[in-house]
């Protein structure tokens, strides 16, 4: 039971519904004109009576009203009026109702600490069980019309009913519908195991015989892959202390991230598929929960697995299409953008007339170092069959995710001299404008004060103009010739880092998609609530006299009408949007307003901007350092106790 509700409840008998059982086990009508003039006789006679005067009475009933019952239910009862609460209910209409309901049970009276109450107004709530797997209740709406501000001011009126106290904690009450059959659930797990082992005891042997053979061949195989991963780990430690890994971690970020997490995700995998006791599933909400949580990383892992096992299939096929395409690709870049863009910067670009000796200078230094990369990659170009092979081995082995952090990485690695040619223009250009905006303050008698973070005024000398006046103006006229060069390397550069930001995109968004709630929310939307309503099914007006609040310590009768509200309690469901969107606002959480701001602010200025949209990544798990006989036990009892829960749902 949850911690909520173990201070709140309690397993009791809570009452009696007076009914008659035909042959057939159906609920017949009670005479109410019987149970009415009792109840008044009562009322009338027994005021200033002690509690054991209630429980005198004849054969068939006690003279407060209640039946008699039999054996130890009759002993609780007296016990329970004398200390604690009893309920009479009885059925008084041949009214039909909607969704199966037979009747409508009515209040009598109530027991409470030794009193008899009257109560006039009875709402009756009915509701479908709760159950995991098909539906529970949540009374969180979950929308994001939540988060909109309103700007219309509220009444006063709205502002004292938000300040009262509320009469009914509903959170606790949802709670209690949500764990109205745990018990049943536990002697459903027990019993119903235990009669079918009685009937089908061949069956049952052999599917448990079935269940030990797959925990052992899937225990085996996860160990060895436990013992291949433990040592990789072990031989990277050893060399983590040379310049070798550091340059490897600098140089193949991504991947090494990536590589991480995939592993510690198979290596975590049977700690989450493992059973987490019976307090959780006592609440089917907490069950459920627990469940999507339970499944959500091997889900993870299957989906990437499987896109790998596409992809790398399809590369492994296609092998020389994609070798001759990358090289296409690459040659066509090299030539018609990069070579034919320096030189055409090097003239007059769209008429603009540049200074001849510094778009030649900036000119030759792209060209040279363009075509120094170019030969690098010419003499390693004949790896580029095994780099195809290599992704499509790690795609089948450890899904989509890992490929496409190494494609980014070598993206960074094959426009390296892009990048550093971007790097070198930036800082000229960057230095430049510093210099013109020092030069203009120079010119405006300002001065910046770096301590106070303002423009302070400052008498500067004659000198001190003319050497400004010096350089301002060449360094205003060579500053087009700058910002071209600047230009057309930073849409290159940008370019670039926008299709490593696409990838980047793509690996998260992989590996925050909730697949399990997406397949379940298809299968069965109403595992998934968000919030209650209730349909008002019948309203009932009586003029019988029933006091209200009335017990036999009291003389004052109220002759109020009685009513009885019936309702539906129903659940309203989440769309598809609000169940995923909160996985990738998470993921997401690092791309703000502020990110773009000071990205515009970078590109503008010629500082260097991040090239990564800081997209999170699952969180990283410390590495799992236990023998390996330990591991395969874990691994084959996880798979014991989870193929044993889905034979007891089978069952």
């Amino acid at each position: 039971m949850p911690v909520l509700l173990q201070d709140r409840s309690m397993f009791s008998i809570l009452g009696h519904c007076a009914a008659n059982l035909s042959s057939n086990r159906q609920l017949q009508r009670v005479r109410l004109e019987e149970d009415e003039q009792t109840k008044h006789s009562v009322h009338d006679n027994m005021y200033h009576k002690e509690t054991g005067n209630i429980l005198r009475g004849n054969n068939s009933r006690w003279s407060c009203g209640c039946h008699k019952l039999d054996g130890i239910s009759e002993r609780f009862k007296r016990t329970s009026i004398e200390n604690g609460t009893w309920i009479q209910l009885l059925f008084d209409s041949h009214q039909s109702f909607d969704r199966n309901i037979c009747g409508i049970p009515k209040l009598h009276h109530i027991h409470w600490h030794g009193n008899v109450v009257f109560l006039r107004d009875v709402h009756v709530v009915v509701y479908e069980t709760p159950a995991f797997g098909s539906h529970h209740f949540s009374p969180i709406f979950r929308s994001s019309s939540q988060e909109l501000k309103t700007t219309i001011k509220k009444p006063k009126w709205v502002t004292e009913l938000q300040q009262n106290a509320l009469q009914n904690d509903l959170d606790t009450v949802i709670l209690m519908i949500n764990c109205a059959a745990a018990a049943k659930m536990f002697f459903d797990r027990h019993l119903v195991h235990k009669t079918s082992s009685f009937q089908y005891p061949k069956l049952c042997m052999l599917v448990s015989s079935t269940c030990q053979l797959v925990a052992m061949c899937v225990a085996s195989f996860s160990t060895l892959f436990f013992i291949i991963l433990q040592l990789l780990f072990t031989f990277i430690s050893y060399a983590s202390q040379s310049w070798i890994y550091f340059t490897l971690e600098k140089v193949f970020g991504h991947t090494w991230k990536n590589m991480r997490v995939r592993c510690c995700q198979i290596l975590y995998w049977p700690v989450f598929l493992q059973h987490n006791g019976f307090r959780s599933p006592s609440s089917v909400e907490y069950a459920e929960k627990v469940a999507v949580h339970r499944h959500s990383l091997w889900s993870s892992v299957a989906v990437d697995v499987l896109l790998g096992n596409l992809i790398g299939l399809t590369l492994l096929f296609h092998k020389e299409c994609v070798c001759s395409w990358v090289t296409n690709l690459s040659s066509n870049f090299t030539n018609n953008l990069l070579r034919s863009g320096c030189v055409w910067l090097m003239g007059a670009p769209a008429g603009f007339k540049l200074n001849v000796e510094l778009a030649g200078l900036l000119g030759m230094i792209s060209l040279n170092a363009i075509q120094i990369w170019s030969t690098l990659w010419f003499f390693v170009g004949f790896l580029l069959e095994y780099y195809i092979k290599g992704l499509a081995t790690l795609g089948i082995i450890f899904g989509a995710t890992v490929p496409a952090a190494l494609i980014i990485d070598t993206i960074a690695l094959a426009t390296l001299h892009i990048s550093t040619l971007h790097w070198f223009i930036s800082l000229l250009y960057s230095h430049q404008i510093h210099a013109l905006a020092a030069l203009w303050r120079l010119f405006r008698g300002r001065k910046w004060n770096p301590l106070r973070q303002r423009l302070d005024s400052y008498d500067y000398t004659v000198a001190q103009h003319v050497v400004g006046s010096l350089l301002f103006t060449p360094l205003l006229l060579l500053l087009p010739t700058t910002l071209v060069f600047y230009i057309f390397l930073t849409i290159m550069n940008t370019t670039i880092i926008f299709i490593c930001m696409l990838i980047e995109i793509a690996i998260s968004v992989i590996h925050a998609t909730p697949y399990v709630k997406i397949i379940l929310w298809l299968v069965r939307p109403k595992r998934f609530p968000s919030g209650v309503w209730f349909e008002i099914i019948s309203c009932q007006n009586s003029g019988n006299g029933l006091a209200p609040e009335t017990s036999y310590h009291m003389k004052e009768k109220s002759e109020t009408p009685s009513s009885v509200l019936v309702s539906y309690l129903h659940s309203n469901l989440l769309k598809i949007g609000q169940l995923v969107l909160p996985d990738y606002r998470t993921v997401f959480c690092g791309v703000s307003g502020s990110y773009i701001a000071s990205l515009a602010y970078g590109v503008l200025s010629g500082r260097r901007t991040p090239s990564s949209l800081r997209t999170g990544l699952p969180p990283q798990l410390p590495w799992m350092t236990i023998p390996y006989k330990l591991y395969w036990s874990i691994c084959h009892d996880s798979v014991l106790s989870w193929m044993d829960c889905n034979c007891d749902a089978v069952l």
